[in-house]
């Protein structure tokens, strides 16, 4: 195996740590902005997201829309 000397290794340690963060400010503040524009904007926000529009609860529309969205990735 190759021999990591533990520069090396902090320094990668380190640029993970700067991509996971830049993952997570990016997708938090698109959600942020989401739910920010729903409670703004009039209307139903169900009709924003594929599979809850027939919905009646929250819980139950947030799973359907989630469901649907899982669908596209496989």
């Amino acid at each position: 195996m190759a021999d990591m000397s533990s520069g090396s290794l902090q320094q990668l340690l380190k640029s993970d740590s700067k991509v996971f963060k830049g993952i997570f400010v990016v997708s938090f503040s698109l959600l942020l902005l989401f739910a920010l524009l729903a409670c703004v904007l009039p209307g139903q926000w169900r009709t924003w997201l594929p599979g809850a529009e027939s919905e009646k609860s929250l819980i139950g529309g947030v799973k359907a829309a989630v469901y649907t969205f899982m669908s596209y990735l496989t």
